[in-house]
């Protein structure tokens, strides 16, 4: 008989524990969620951008699957970042603009009373991922509880199914003395060295977890602060894209802007390294990696030519770099055309991870892992909805994309834009006098929509001057 301890042996030459993972990898796949604030639809190599460097997000992309048509869920954060977390769509989770919002008082419709948190009463994705066996942590911009308000406390990331939360309170840009230099005044993040570079030490702390051992799987939600304002990088990298725009030829309309580009290129160094330490500990093919935005950067040179940007109704507010890599899974290099949206990433992970559903949560998201598998083409959903009763760079606007059609109802005057985006991706040509009956086909399934998730519309307001309509109390966010 063959002595055992000599097979031990050979199996542990043959086949050792690398790093400080834990003796037996999780069955269940690891979630690394990569979210960047205020990310245009061209911001990266992988979508044209050629003043932008981006070499570890293109290859990331290059390794997973691309969706062409993917949205966030609102042209503003607040919004897009709890549809990420609940499944749901804003409308129905009442929280539908950015907190605390822009404000109009003499504009020609009062705002509803919206909210400003999630509800305790609902499983968010952390809490169903915990509830399976995993670990979760968050990092970065949380922006997700009210500023002020006796129950501040009671929202941090830690109150919604993180068990550690570096980075996150009620700010929506870095507010701290250094802004994105330190200091930073950050929950359960050190202010480091003088001139340290925020991204740089989030992205520490990220390293620092993922290096930590463990014996569970893992969610780790990287919330990216950048590349929201201001806009700050440090000075070698400004001096180095302030080189490359005297000789850049802008063909494309860029924004050559060199503090915005090393911020994008910090991000890039970002994604680089927490790929290469996934890599390093041995887990990169049981981790998921997804990389995507909250809306459209903070310009109409972001989007690679898609009209509008934050805050606007059109194509370049919302549409966002949307990428998955599922080791094993997923095609490398694939790309997707199906039009997917933000509340699709809960259900989506529960099925990766091998969890039961939560339809009563994630209402408004459906599962990719056919597109992403190769399973199917299409999805059993027909259409996606936004609803923002709000003013922005925009007014009130409701909107709804049926297969590549685009309908947007403006709420002031009733007003109509009627888009075919296969045609006309850059939404050029209102075809809503050429094809009214399509016009009023989608108005009737976005006001059914709006009916049916309990959407809050907007009342006359008594107090409307239209000499002081666009009047902003608050600063511009």
């Amino acid at each position: 008989m063959v002595n055992r301890k000599i097979l031990f042996l050979v199996w542990m030459v043959a086949f050792p524990v690398v790093g400080t993972v834990a003796e037996e990898a999780p069955c269940k796949p690891n979630v690394v969620f990569l979210l960047v604030d205020d990310l245009g639809w061209g911001d990266f190599g992988f979508n044209g951008a050629e003043f932008y460097e981006t070499p570890n997000i293109d290859r990331l992309a290059s390794e997973g699957m691309r969706f062409n048509n993917g949205y966030a869920a609102c042209t503003v954060c607040s919004p897009s970042r709890a549809a990420i977390l609940t499944g749901q769509y804003p409308a129905r989770l009442k929280l539908t603009d950015w907190i605390t919002g822009h404000k109009r008082p003499y504009a020609k419709l009062s705002v509803p009373d919206w909210e400003t948190r999630i509800s305790h009463e609902m499983v968010l994705l952390p809490e169903a991922l915990k509830e399976g066996g995993y670990d979760t942590v968050f990092l970065g911009k949380w922006h997700l509880m009210p500023i002020g308000q006796p129950d501040f406390d009671g929202h941090y990331p830690t109150s919604h199914g993180f068990n550690v939360n570096i980075g996150g309170r009620e700010w929506g840009q870095p507010k701290g003395p250094g802004k994105y230099f330190s200091p930073f005044d950050m929950p359960n993040l050190d202010d480091g060295k003088p001139g340290e570079f925020l991204t740089d030490k989030l992205t520490d702390a990220a390293i620092d977890y993922l290096g930590g051992g463990r014996n569970k799987p893992f969610l780790l939600y990287f919330s990216y602060y950048t590349l929201h304002g201001p806009l700050m990088a440090p000075p070698e990298l400004v001096e180095k894209y302030t080189d490359k725009a005297r000789t850049f030829k802008n063909a494309k309309k860029e924004w050559v802007n060199p503090r915005r580009a090393g911020m994008v290129e910090k991000l890039d160094d970002s994604v680089g390294r927490i790929l290469a330490k996934l890599e390093e500990l041995g887990i990169a093919d049981n981790t998921v990696v997804i990389l995507t935005g909250d809306n459209g950067g903070d310009a109409d040179t972001t989007t690679a030519g898609l009209k509008g940007y934050k805050g606007f109704s059109h194509e370049g507010g919302v549409r966002e770099p949307f990428v998955v890599k599922w080791p094993g899974k997923t095609r490398p290099g694939a790309a997707c055309d199906v039009p997917v949206i933000g509340t699709d990433f809960y259900p989506t992970l529960l099925e990766i991870a091998g969890l039961p559903q939560k339809p009563s949560e994630h209402r408004d998201g459906v599962s990719l892992v056919p597109l992403l598998t190769g399973e199917a083409e299409e999805l059993e959903r027909e259409n996606l909805y936004w609803h923002y009763p709000h003013y922005h760079r925009t007014k009130p606007y409701g909107a709804i994309r049926s297969g590549e059609w685009k309908l947007i109802e403006l709420f002031e005057d009733g007003a109509l834009e009627l888009y075919d985006l296969k045609k006309d991706p850059y939404e050029t040509e209102n075809l809503a006098m050429q094809y009214p009956e399509k016009a009023e086909e989608l108005l009737t399934l976005l006001k059914e929509w709006r009916t049916s998730t309990g959407a809050q519309m907007m009342m006359p307001n008594p107090d409307f001057d239209p000499k002081r309509a666009n009047e902003n109390p608050r600063r511009k966010k």
